[in-house]
């Protein structure tokens, strides 16, 4: 599969023509989606889903089942839920998880779900909920206001994936993401790697 990182956690994955986008939200660019065949969401904040962008695509959207999209367009939603297997775009896709990480005092609360694509790339969203199985490739989040980064660095030590690319870095300034990256490649080694929007690996 080749994987390409767009602006916060917008990821494209493409294999034999066919296309599959993980949240497209606000920050990312209107490029990712160019050909998009499907499209998987892991929660409604705007930051992982564009609706409008996403009704204007015309193409099957997956969402979790009680996520509250805005109702700014009409949205083709296939509802889905945790242990949930369906394909998305040609895709063999799990769902796993459950609920958005906690950012303070039980806000906020909505339902978030960790997508696992071919068994081998998983995208856990907002939450850092394992997949439950090995995988080739994680996407992990870098920073949040839910999150501290070494509970994001234990995530990624515990999954053990071959390859670990970082996401929801949209809010890092240069100095941050210098210090973000540098903390896990020194944890990770060479299993760590960034990708700048618009990189594919």
């Amino acid at each position: 599969m080749r994987i390409t990182k767009f602006t916060h956690a917008c990821v494209r994955i493409e294999h034999d023509g066919r296309v599959l986008v993980m949240d497209p939200g606000t920050w990312s660019e209107p490029s990712a989606l160019v050909g998009a065949d499907a499209v998987l969401v892991t929660h409604e904040h705007t930051d992982h889903v564009d609706v409008l962008r996403l009704a204007g695509l015309g193409v099957a959207v997956f969402a979790p089942r009680e996520a509250r999209l805005p109702p700014v367009a009409p949205l083709p939603v296939t509802r889905v839920e945790a242990g949930d297997r369906f394909t998305a775009a040609g895709f063999a896709v799990t769902a796993v998880g459950g609920r958005h990480a906690t950012i303070h005092d039980g806000e906020p609360d909505c339902a978030n779900l960790g997508y696992l694509v071919e068994e081998a790339l998983y995208h856990p969203g907002d939450s850092l909920h394992p997949p439950g199985r090995p995988v080739d490739t994680l996407l992990v989040p870098a920073q949040a206001s839910w999150l501290k980064l070494t509970e994001a660095i234990d995530f990624a030590g515990a999954v053990d994936a071959r390859r670990v690319v970082p996401i929801h870095d949209a809010q890092l300034n240069e100095r941050g993401l210098a210090s973000v990256n540098g903390w896990f490649g020194e944890t990770l080694g060479d299993r760590y790697r960034y990708l700048a929007p618009g990189e594919t690996a």
